[in-house]
């Protein structure tokens, strides 16, 4: 049952059109409401930066974003950017680019499979050319000699690091904050993926509010690390949890599923299977193991992503 929604601050940078003939729809607040809640006086919200648009959702448009913005000031450079086979941040690029009129090249993470992805598919029509490497080549992306070698080769190209994991990724993610920080939520929770966002949120925090992070991959044991390499102090008021990524990256079980359905029904919010369904069955575990003091109220941020449900059989979600 839902209890209210909120209406939010408008960034001016987000009224705007970044993007030609695209219109965003102003993001909510809303209040969850459900007996666990009540019963441990604490109150749940959930950020719908999945609203904002239909596949630039989440916090894609964020990361994205000042990516685009010199992409728009440098006409003639092309865009080149790396994923998986059902990776938002490939599909969201992959619209953005064409919508500006851009080229941009995807460098999909693996062996090219008989049969494409939705994912891949989408990209395909929206223009994005596709490359292939292998796994063990995919894991050199992020180094020196691989990146001089595709500045070589393209020679005018804007490179976007996978899923956005930047300075400038995380400056963008930072803008997401200026939709809350006025809130004075206790907690503010989110899913980690590759820790962009995570850290944009860290260091954009006017509060005293704690963020909390779920982490979405098995045995992310780098996390640290990824904040040294964004600029976070590790000062800062932060906590990260590994204890709910149902077995890996876009991995799920029966459980996670089943809790999916039963938000929905609830709530009537859709949640994706990779990132924002993990983060929220870990907040309401957490909420009954006594967690969270009462009193507490939490911001969830749903980080969009929902094209990648696509990939489920017919009939597994109700919605």
């Amino acid at each position: 049952m839902l209890q209210s929604k909120q209406e939010i601050f408008m960034p001016q940078w987000l009224t705007k059109e970044i993007l030609p003939g695209i219109i965003f729809k102003r993001p909510e607040i809303t209040e969850l409401q459900n007996e666990t809640y009540q019963k441990n006086n604490i109150q749940v919200y959930l950020l719908r930066l999945d609203e904002i648009h239909p596949v630039i959702s989440g916090n894609k448009l964020f990361k994205l974003y000042y990516f685009l913005e010199e992409a728009k000031n440098n006409p003639g450079k092309k865009i080149i950017t790396f994923g998986g086979a059902y990776s938002n941040h490939l599909a969201a690029t992959a619209f953005a680019c064409k919508e500006m009129n851009i080229p941009c090249i995807g460098i999909i993470r693996g062996e090219k499979p008989e049969i494409l992805s939705p994912t891949l598919l989408f990209c395909l029509r929206q223009g994005m050319q596709l490359e292939y490497i292998s796994r063990k080549g995919y894991r050199k992306i992020i180094g020196k000699e691989f990146l001089d070698e595709l500045k070589t080769t393209h020679v005018d190209s804007i490179i976007i690091p996978e899923g956005g994991f930047s300075i400038k990724g995380k400056e963008g993610a930072s803008l997401i904050c200026e939709l809350f920080n006025d809130k004075k939520f206790t907690h503010v929770c989110l899913p980690v993926g590759t820790a962009t966002t995570f850290a944009g949120i860290i260091d954009s925090n006017k509060n005293e509010s704690e963020i909390i992070g779920f982490g979405v991959l098995k045995n992310f044991t780098d996390i640290a690390f990824r904040l040294q390499q964004l600029k976070i102090s590790p000062h800062q008021k932060y906590k990260f949890n590994n204890d709910y990524h149902f077995g890996g990256y876009a991995k799920k079980t029966n459980e996670l599923i089943s809790f999916m359905n039963s938000f929905y029904i609830q709530h009537r919010i859709p949640l994706d299977f990779v990132y924002t369904a993990k983060m929220m069955y870990g907040v309401n575990d957490l909420i009954q193991k006594k967690y969270f003091t009462p009193g507490a109220k939490i911001l969830c941020i749903h980080t969009g992503g929902l094209q990648g449900n696509n990939s489920l059989p017919e009939g597994t979600l109700v919605y």
